[in-house]
């Protein structure tokens, strides 16, 4: 009977320690900080919401909204829902939890996040929206925009979905990986006219 305990004893032993060796979650860089690398497919302010209601006899039209600064989507019927920090399941759950039953006895509803995407804007050759597709930074993105027009500013401005603004000499970033800030969804890269 006492080799079963101690047994016990020792898996159990074993697994405080090796709980302890595991790293830190890793993360990645988002607008304003770090998030957990579980965490990058959640909503940020700026990204837009695809939603789908299917399921009942009454034809709902889909709706898609870009996330407001202050984090919400406005829905017909429900009103004003919190979309920041969520995934696509909880949002999707939520809605229905909303709309089932104070409106509809079934509902199915479906969640998609939209394009990632970025803006570069002004003195580029093919100013517009860019898709996100990975890890970009500000001269990546005039090179992807058809690069500079004869009269732009090499002094531009990088707004963040948040509303920041970063100012970034893109000659002095060409030299310097470490001046050449990285971008996100719902940034957009300001190239202003050059001044005579």
């Amino acid at each position: 009977m006492k080799l079963p305990v101690r047994g016990l004893f020792c898996v159990l032993l074993a697994s405080v320690f090796l709980t302890g060796c595991f790293s830190t979650p890793r993360t990645v860089p988002v607008t304003g900080g770090t998030q957990p690398v579980s965490d990058v497919a959640r909503f940020h302010v700026g990204e837009t919401v695809g939603i789908i209601f299917s399921g009942i006899p009454d034809v709902i039209p889909p709706h898609d909204e870009q996330i407001k600064e202050d984090g919400n989507i406005t829905l017909s019927l429900v009103g004003t829902v919190k979309a920041v920090g969520k995934t696509a399941g909880e949002l999707q759950n939520e809605i229905h939890d909303l709309y089932v039953p104070k409106y509809y006895v079934r509902l199915t509803v479906t969640v998609k996040p939209g394009d990632l995407i970025y803006y570069v804007r002004g003195e580029v050759r093919s100013p517009g929206r860019q898709l996100y597709v990975g890890e970009t930074t500000v001269t990546k993105a005039i090179t992807s925009s058809g690069d500079f027009t004869d009269f732009a500013s090499h002094d531009v401005k990088l707004i963040r979905a948040n509303g920041q603004i970063i100012k970034v000499d893109v000659d002095k970033a060409l030299e310097d990986s470490v001046l050449d800030p990285k971008i996100y969804p719902g940034d957009q890269v300001v190239v202003p006219r050059r001044i005579f």
